[in-house]
C-alpha cells in the first residue's frame, strides 16, 4: 500500500485513504481505465454482523475486527490497489489492470483469510465474515465511475441479504439502463 498524508479531519486508519480521497483515486483510475481501455475493479468489503458484534462486546472489539480485516486486505492487495474506508464502515478497493477473474481470485484470498482470524468475545472465540460485493469495466463499454460503485453496492448487498460469507460480482452494464 502507497504511504500518504492523511487529509485533516480524516479518520485515523493507517493505510487508508479517507472517503474523499478514494472517491477521487477512483475517478482518476476510472479515467485511466477507460482512456488507455485495461480494466479494472471496483470492490466493496462489509464486515457480516459489524454492528450487531459492537453492540454485544463493545466499540472496541468493532474496531479491533475492523483493523483486521484491513490488514488482511492490506496483505492480500498489491502495491498498486487502493483502499478506502467508506460510511458505514465498509471498504472500497480499487484495483487498476485486474479482469473479473482477478477479482475472484482476491475475494476468495480474503473470505477465506476472514475465516481464520481468531477474535474473543468474553471469553469466547467469534466466528467472523465478510460479504464482498465488486464490478468491472474493460475500458469502454462503462460510462460512469459512479455505475462501478453502484453496481458493486449492489452486488455487496446481494451478498450480506444471501446470508453473508460470500463473494458476489455484478456486470455494470445493465445499470445504464
Amino acid at each position: 500500500m502507497p504511504e500518504f498524508r492523511e487529509a485533516p479531519g480524516a479518520p485515523a486508519d493507517p493505510g487508508l485513504f479517507s472517503l474523499s480521497q478514494i472517491m477521487h483515486l477512483m475517478r482518476v483510475e476510472y479515467g485511466r481505465s477507460q482512456r488507455y481501455r485495461y480494466p479494472l475493479v471496483c470492490m466493496m468489503v462489509g464486515v457480516d454482523r459489524l454492528t450487531h458484534l459492537r453492540d454485544l462486546y463493545g466499540y472496541d472489539s468493532k474496531e479491533t475486527i475492523l483493523d483486521e480485516v484491513v490488514r488482511l486486505l492490506q496483505a492480500e492487495t498489491r502495491s498498486c490497489d487502493f483502499l478506502g474506508r467508506l460510511v458505514d464502515d465498509r471498504l472500497l478497493c480499487v484495483a487498476p489492470h485486474t479482469d473479473p477473474q482477478g477479482a475472484r481470485a482476491l475475494a476468495n484470498r480474503l473470505l477465506e483469510g476472514v475465516r481464520k482470524l481468531h477474535f474473543d468475545g468474553g471469553g469466547r472465540p467469534l466466528q467472523v465474515t465478510v460479504s464482498i460485493g465488486s464490478s468491472h469495466t474493460t475500458g469502454e463499454d462503462t460510462l460512469f465511475f459512479d455505475t462501478l460503485l453502484a453496481a458493486a453496492e449492489s452486488a455487496l448487498s446481494e451478498a450480506g441479504k444471501a446470508g453473508g460469507d460470500r463473494f458476489v460480482h455484478r456486470d455494470p452494464t445493465p445499470h445504464l439502463r
